[in-house]
């Protein structure tokens, strides 16, 4: 028994691997190609409302008005989201911020699984049991020291003003990451969808991001 879990561990591990590395490649040809950025921001904010809406059809059942109400909600931000990223991203300063911004967020995530996975400890909330405070302040550190490190390489100018930003753009992804455990928990889901093989669907992988890179944006912003 234990054999068998562990072969099915290490195949969804290999599943997660290969997701990643397609992810990650489109990434970057979305970044050097608004073409490219265009498909997958039209395909990443159709299934993200498709998720959701099936998430929220399982919570609140026949209460039809409430589906109604907060599916529209949900695909307005989502699409506004998609819209603005997509604008900004027509202009190369503010493309390369908006992008540095998404990959704190996505560093933020990293943080959180690897230093969750190495020391453990205590939980942070019931929403989510296999978070951890570790894995909270893990988060935190590799956002803040991504950005850090990223603007020096791209200003050549050491600004500590980007650790709160790190800090913020962590913070807001983690909640976002949060809000969506919780109502998977709800509707009794372990992933919003089955695109992504080793990932799940295509919420479980920008859950953070949704929230993380509009704060983030908005930070730095106010900062400067």
């Amino acid at each position: 028994k234990e054999t068998l879990v562990q072969f099915n561990m290490k195949k969804n591990l290999k599943k997660r691997i290969y997701t990643s590395i397609a992810l990650i490649s489109l990434l970057t040809l979305s970044f050097f190609n608004n073409y490219v950025l265009s498909y997958v921001l039209l395909i990443f904010g159709i299934f993200s409302v498709l998720e959701f809406s099936k998430i929220i059809l399982i919570i609140l059942k026949k209460n039809y008005a409430k589906q109604l109400i907060i599916n529209l909600s949900f695909a307005i931000y989502i699409f506004t989201f998609c819209s603005l990223f997509f604008i900004f991203s027509n202009y190369i300063h503010l493309k390369i911020l908006i992008f540095v911004v998404l990959l704190t967020s996505i560093f933020s995530d990293i943080g959180g699984f690897v230093i969750g996975k190495i020391f453990k400890g205590v939980k942070l909330t019931k929403i989510s049991p296999k978070k951890t405070v570790s894995g909270a302040l893990g988060s935190v550190f590799f956002s803040s020291v991504f950005i850090f490190f990223i603007i020096f390489f791209l200003t050549n100018n050491f600004d500590f003003l980007m650790l709160l930003v790190g800090v913020s753009i962590s913070i807001s992804s983690q909640i976002g990451d949060l809000f969506f455990s919780y109502i998977k928990r709800k509707s009794y889901l372990k992933d919003t969808g089955n695109y992504l093989p080793g990932h799940g669907g295509i919420l479980d992988r920008v859950d953070g991001i949704l929230l993380g890179v509009p704060v983030g944006f908005l930070t730095i912003l106010i900062f400067y």
